[in-house]
């Protein structure tokens, strides 16, 4: 499968699944929401957003000949705003001239991490702005890769990035049954300390 069609398929799935996902809206205007915990799973929270991977759609990039290519982990991923984050991103928007058609219900963002783990480096391929009901609002493709290794700690992405990759490590042959592919005959003879998530470089917890 390309990789365009893996993402189609994974937005696809984003908007079915908010079914089972409620927004819903205090007094104070203040967003309450609530992400599936069977589909997303939990990283981290800061001031101004909610970060979450989906498990279930983690997997490889499949090759044209169908076998999956193990140093590419294709991981869809969402941020959950809060009213200031919100107001931010359609305050930018304004400032760049952009539309702002459908922003009055934005709600956060979905973005799908490549991680390169031959290279050490992780890319958002694609970032799409995403309404109250998971609705695509906007898309963003121009993100370059970046080296984990350089990453700074205090960067909001190294612990969500650190907690994805330790999750895939220790959940590979999980992701690999999920994944839409199959094993190369030279990948399914491989020693397990030559499988390349158990080779790639994982950002180190940093003590406080």
């Amino acid at each position: 499968m390309k990789i365009k069609n893996f993402f189609a398929g994974i937005l696809s799935a984003a908007i079915i699944f908010s079914t089972t996902t409620t927004f819903a809206y205090e007094d104070d205007g203040e967003v309450i929401r609530e992400v599936p915990t069977d589909i997303y799973m939990w990283v981290q929270s800061t001031p101004r957003g909610n970060y979450w991977f989906n498990h279930q759609q983690a997997g490889y990039k499949v090759r044209e000949d169908g076998t999956l290519d193990l140093n590419t982990l294709m991981v869809p991923t969402i941020c959950i705003y809060d009213n200031i984050q919100i107001e931010d991103v359609i305050q930018k928007r304004r400032w760049k001239k952009l539309s702002l058609k459908g922003y009055s219900r934005l709600a956060g963002r979905a973005d799908y991490l490549k991680f390169d783990l031959a290279n050490d480096t992780v890319q958002v391929v694609e970032r799409v702005d995403l309404d109250d009901t998971w609705a695509p609002l906007d898309k963003d493709t121009s993100c370059a890769p970046i080296d984990l290794k350089t990453l700074p700690a205090k960067d909001i992405r190294y612990n969500f990035y650190r907690k994805i990759l330790e999750w895939a490590k220790e959940h590979n042959e999980l992701i690999i049954g999920r994944s839409r592919g199959h094993l190369s005959d030279e990948d399914g003879d491989l020693p397990i300390d030559e499988v390349p998530i158990n080779k790639a470089y994982i950002p180190p917890v940093v003590e406080d």
